[in-house]
């Protein structure tokens, strides 16, 4: 089920078009279904409508765990994969960074796409039936795992994908233990509320640069520092098989590795199928599918 990419939409958060960056309120729910729709219980729901993520201890086996992170190994050894454009290297060295449409490229991810255990939770929050935006798998390796910069993942979607609203959700699956110090991901707790609109125009192609170092969609200073005086910074560990569950407008990012100890996880999008992507708002075309999944196809039915 594919949708074209010339229906008119209204721009309700603009980005890259403006001199100065500006703070915008959110105009759409964090949670769009209820405790009866979903595992997600009521509390939780409320949890993660003021925080904007949850953090599930333990959402796959430790033998899955092993499966994935075998699978892992091997996509990231795979000398022929490291050809296709799909496969990012960190800017500093020749270390496999990100493996994007993982759930294309293994069966083993195909099937976890479709896994009750993330499809019941993504319905639940997003309030309808949803696709896979975009799947990845993150290498952060001892000794030289690169930093994510603070951002906004639903300002790159909206911009340079055309998701029209907040209706997406990530899930970050741990196939190692999140510690402290080894790039943990942070958050600002509540930051999904507001939207910062950011400056610079998207040049073509940007993705080719921006998924090692992105500079353009980025948060000034002065934006980041009023969302962490008025939210503060979580910083999220916990065991393998873990997972977080968090908003598209969530501001977050993660410091480099410089410990023996690796953090690797898996990276799943959930759109809703009322919510698909249309024409870029802040960039001439859109990104590859790789990136921005055209397939709206249900998952889990």
């Amino acid at each position: 089920m594919t949708l074209q990419m010339d229906l008119p939409t209204a721009d309700e958060y603009p980005t890259r078009k403006a001199t100065e960056a500006a703070l915008l309120y959110r105009k759409d729910p964090t949670v769009w279904g209820d405790k009866n729709s979903g595992p997600f219980s009521d509390e939780e729901l409320r949890g993660y409508d003021r925080r904007g993520y949850a953090q599930i201890e333990s959402l796959i086996s430790g033998e899955e765990v092993q499966t994935y992170s075998e699978e892992l190994e091997r996509l990231g050894s795979d000398s022929e994969l490291r050809k296709d454009e799909r496969v990012v290297v960190e800017p500093t060295s020749d270390e496999v960074r990100s493996v994007f449409e993982a759930h294309k490229i293994s069966p083993l991810f195909a099937d976890l796409v479709n896994d009750p255990r993330l499809v019941e939770r993504a319905r639940q929050l997003l309030g309808s039936d949803v696709y896979v935006h975009q799947s990845r798998i993150n290498y952060k390796p001892g000794f030289g795992g690169g930093s994510f910069y603070w951002h906004s993942d639903f300002e790159t979607w909206h911009a340079e994908d055309g998701m029209p609203r907040m209706r997406a959700v990530s899930f970050s699956i741990a196939l190692t233990e999140n510690y402290t110090h080894n790039g943990a991901l942070m958050i600002m707790p509540g930051s999904h509320r507001t939207f910062v609109s950011c400056v610079g125009e998207t040049p073509d192609d940007y993705y080719k640069t921006s998924l090692k170092s992105q500079n353009i969609g980025t948060p000034d200073q002065k934006s980041l520092e009023y969302l962490a005086d008025q939210h503060g910074i979580d910083v999220l560990t916990g065991p393998t098989g873990g997972a977080i569950v968090f908003d598209s407008n969530c501001m977050h990012g993660s410091g480099g590795n410089i410990t023996p100890y690796p953090r690797s996880n898996i990276f799943i999008v959930f759109n809703s199928v009322e919510n698909t992507c249309t024409k870029p708002f802040s960039a001439n075309n859109p990104r590859p599918e790789f990136l921005a999944a055209r397939d709206f196809t249900p998952v889990g039915r």
